[in-house]
């Protein structure tokens, strides 16, 4: 039986000041309004060149235990556990070589649109950091080494219209993280806030729900001859 991993992360956005002007111009070239402006800086932290990685959260489906590898100031406190998952603070360096040393032992990831944000966010955030990777998270789209649910819930695009991980789970009666009144838009302000916790715990609600609509796309989707 293949040892799997369920994967989620959060990102945030660099401080737009933080960049060169060539950098700053390229970035708001398409922007002619305000409001272009803000949806530009606040896009930030959907790629791996302009944003960073924040929490990282991975979990057993079958034996319900996991970790969730963080950022926050507090890189030396004690890890802290709770009902199975443990919460380690680190550099964004440091939760990514950890999530590497973890994935490594396992045979089959499991994400929602992992191959299409998690996965090369991951591996381009560690290669800007010289952090070499240990497993292969962007095999052949049709190798279940790596399960995408939104893949394979679409049918690999053969439907077109995509759906969000809370849709999914409204639809198959699964409970949606977000229905606990966050959500990843509010990631960037929760981190502003030296909230890092509170991120590494809303990480973990996305866990769950990858991991039980897992579990009933193997039941009820899926075709087992």
């Amino acid at each position: 039986m293949p040892k799997k991993i369920v994967i989620d992360i959060e990102t945030i956005g660099k401080d737009f000041d933080s960049f060169d002007e060539t950098t700053k111009e390229y970035l708001l070239k398409y922007a002619e309004t305000e409001d272009d402006v803000k949806a530009a800086k606040e896009g930030l932290g959907f790629s791996p060149l302009t944003g960073e990685v924040v929490a990282i959260g991975m979990l057993n489906p079958d034996t319900g235990r996991g970790a969730v590898y963080y950022q926050s100031p507090d890189v030396l406190q004690e890890p802290l556990e709770e009902e199975g998952i443990e919460y380690v603070a680190d550099t964004e360096p440091g939760i990514l070589r950890r999530f590497w040393e973890t994935v490594r032992h396992y045979d089959q990831i499991i994400t929602f649109n992992g191959r299409g944000f998690d996965a090369p966010f991951l591996l381009l955030r560690s290669a800007i950091h010289k952090i070499e990777p240990t497993k292969e998270l962007m095999p052949n789209r049709y190798n279940l080494s790596h399960c995408d649910l939104m893949d394979v819930l679409t049918f690999y695009g053969a439907v077109r219209r995509k759906f969000s991980l809370h849709m999914w789970c409204r639809a198959f009666g699964i409970k949606s993280p977000k229905e606990e009144g966050v959500s990843g838009h509010e990631v960037p302000e929760l981190f502003k806030q030296q909230q890092y916790l509170t991120i590494a715990r809303y990480c973990v609600g996305d866990l769950y729900a990858t991991k039980a609509l897992f579990e009933y796309w193997e039941r009820y989707v899926k075709f087992s001859p």
